[in-house]
């Protein structure tokens, strides 16, 4: 996959761009670092955020999306910002340049924040769902319902006690560890039962979310009382992702008409054609290339958008879905 670093903007609000100065940087947990992040401008602040936002991180010639913890609603939320990253040596070596190149006094150039995966005004209990490092914006949905008296609960799933990241840094979360037996793979039925209103969210690897959502189908969660983000495309947008078709999109402001071949995005053709778009994680994950569309019918290959967002057929991630009717004119 090419990552594009434009931060160019479409349509809708422009994603802030700014400079960071990395304040400290420790461990929370096994290969994963807690870093602290000031305004490189002693004299400006942060945009304010609303939790499970995320901000990306230009590391170089990429991009990475990390989610921002804590309290959106507390006194230093636009002076001091944090992350954890877990080191993922698997992954596409952005964790891999942080961890092993990042130093305290780096400067780093941050967008956003962008948040789908927000936090909704239920009346119910906010149950939320993590496995091993997908506790990052669970944590600041935690901060957010302990900051206004909402109730919550916070269930951490993880290898060992050394595996849960921000242990000592999350209050009240229960943790689940596979040595002890307790794992989603292994259970049959979610930590707690839905009682109208409640709300769950759940974050963490492919296999924990498909299996938890599974569970909660079970167990009678709703599908609109379930929220998931995903690290990593799922295993349905991934196969979606192999079946493409030709079709054309049209710009709503200029009528200005690009044909889309089979092995092209849409992300791919508007930017070679000159058309400005915002794009970061090109995977259909972080939101930034969200586009309304006016007319025809998506091909949705995301996982940003809920299964009511999908089925609304208002907006379109450009860099993976595609059109399900042989045009689609877009709100550019």
């Amino acid at each position: 996959m090419t990552t594009r670093t434009s931060t160019t903007t479409r349509t809708t609000t422009h994603t802030p761009t700014m400079l960071a100065v990395v304040e400290s940087m420790s461990r929370a947990g096994t290969d994963v670092l807690l870093i602290e992040l000031a305004p490189a401008d002693p004299d400006a602040t942060f945009p304010a955020f609303t939790a499970g936002a995320h901000v990306d991180l230009h590391l170089g010639p990429v991009i990475r999306q990390y989610s921002l913890l804590g309290d959106p609603t507390a006194p230093d939320a636009t002076t001091r910002w944090f992350i954890a990253v877990k080191h993922d040596h698997d992954g596409r070596g952005g964790s891999t340049v942080i961890h092993e190149q990042l130093r305290v006094g780096h400067i780093l150039e941050i967008t956003g924040p962008r948040n789908h995966f927000p936090l909704e005004d239920t009346p119910g209990r906010v149950v939320l769902l993590a496995g091993g490092i997908g506790i990052t914006p669970l944590a600041a949905m935690a901060a957010a319902c302990d900051a206004v008296g909402r109730p919550r609960e916070l269930h951490v799933y993880a290898s060992t006690a050394e595996d849960v990241p921000l242990r000592g840094h999350v209050s009240g979360a229960v943790e689940h560890l596979s040595v002890d037996g307790d794992s989603v793979r292994t259970a049959t039925g979610l930590p707690t039962g839905y009682i109208p209103g409640d709300q769950l969210y759940i974050c963490g690897p492919g296999g924990f979310i498909d299996r938890a959502v599974e569970l909660a189908a079970a167990d009678g969660w709703p599908e609109e009382a379930v929220r998931v983000e995903r690290f990593a495309p799922s295993a349905a947008s991934a196969a979606a992702s192999a079946t493409d078709g030709a079709f054309e999109v049209r710009l709503a402001s200029t009528g200005a008409t690009f044909p889309v071949p089979e092995d092209m995005s849409i992300a791919d053709v508007l930017t070679d054609n000159g058309v400005d778009i915002e794009l970061s994680c090109e995977a259909g994950m972080c939101g930034a290339c969200l586009t309304g569309v006016v007319d025809g019918v998506p091909d949705h290959r995301d996982d940003v958008q809920s299964p009511t967002e999908h089925a609304s057929n208002t907006q379109i991630t450009l860099c993976c879905s595609r059109s399900l009717t042989p045009s689609l004119t877009l709100d550019l």
